[in-house]
């Protein structure tokens, strides 16, 4: 999505909405706030924020006419999303869009009163998030990006399109359970296909480069990149260590395929912000988050860039591309 695009969604110029659900809306302007772990100059958030404002707007709700949302680039700095959180808190929102687990923890210690949803998130009943994912019985309800059996599929990926993949090396989060919750998934699959794991723990560019560039020293290597907040802030740069070291990669989103990145396999995250757009209308008309069970996606998407194979001198099978959901020539 262009800027331009993006500003004209926040300006409240959308999709028009029926006469019929425009009838429907209470008389006072309701607020929305949305807390974001990116800069506003981030194309993938941009993207998927115009999507919820969209779908917001298609059901009813218009930035500037019934609806006033407030947005908060939070960037990746704990503090600073920390701040943003107990900044938009105080504001008394109807309801707040939270995405990631780095936002959604720092907004329930600000309030445990205002709805709170998440459009994105990996692990929301381990990281305490809600009770249950059928009843979530907080003031906390949203969306996972995956279950953990997705991740016994990245390695089954990777060794249909790379062949000659004997070693793997995954970068995860290790400060989450979601890291080593999705570690040990890929751990158990991995001697299946003939491939031995190595950890890579992702804590700042400098380490992450100097892991890669280690583990590229031995032959036959690809890499994994789990899904988390720490990939998406340093994706450009492992985008660039696998084509450096000429390692083949599959990552959990398609946004690293569409930045030059091998493959990708997971949920697609404008979906979700679409369907969180309708979790918030539910709240603004009256439901409680505690009662919206967490669900899960429902298909994921297999993206490969193809000419990014050709780099590496790899030939993609067939059947690979004819399961792909997008090909990127």
């Amino acid at each position: 999505m262009r800027r331009r695009e993006f500003i004209t969604l926040i300006g409240g110029a959308a999709a028009t909405w029926s006469s019929a659900a425009r009838a429907q809306q209470p008389d006072r302007t309701r607020r929305v706030a949305v807390l974001l772990p990116a800069t506003e100059d981030n194309p993938q958030f941009q993207e998927e924020v115009g999507a919820l404002l969209h779908e917001l707007s298609a059901l009813g709700w218009t930035n500037g006419a019934n609806l006033q949302v407030e947005i908060r680039w939070a960037t990746t700095n704990p503090a600073a999303i920390r701040k943003h959180a107990a900044e938009l808190a105080a504001l008394g929102p109807d309801v707040i869009v939270a995405a990631g687990t780095s936002t959604v923890a720092p907004i329930m210690q600000a309030t445990k009163v205002i709805p709170i949803v998440f459009p994105i998130a990996i692990d929301p009943l381990g990281a305490g998030f809600v009770s249950s994912l059928s009843h979530p019985g907080g003031n906390v309800t949203g969306f996972m990006t995956f279950e953990y059996s997705l991740s016994g599929k990245w390695p089954e990926f990777l060794k249909r399109i790379a062949p000659t993949v004997r070693r793997t090396g995954v970068l995860r989060d290790a400060t989450q359970s979601s890291g080593t919750s999705q570690f040990a998934v890929i751990q158990a699959v991995a001697p299946l296909l003939g491939v031995d794991v190595v950890p890579i723990n992702m804590i700042d560019a400098d380490g992450i480069e100097r892991a890669v560039g280690d583990f590229a020293q031995v032959p036959n290597g690809g890499l994994i990149v789990t899904g988390g907040g720490v990939g998406e802030r340093y994706r450009n740069l492992i985008v660039m260590l696998a084509a450096k070291w000429k390692l083949p990669a599959i990552y959990f989103e398609r946004s690293f395929t569409a930045g030059g990145g091998l493959m990708s396999y997971g949920a697609n995250q404008i979906a979700l912000f679409r369907q969180c757009a309708g979790y918030v209308d539910r709240i603004l008309r009256g439901e409680k988050p505690a009662e919206l069970p967490v669900q899960a996606p429902t298909k994921y998407e297999l993206a490969i860039n193809r000419k990014t194979a050709k780099s590496l001198g790899l030939d993609v099978p067939v059947a690979l591309l004819a399961a792909a959901d997008e090909v990127i020539e």
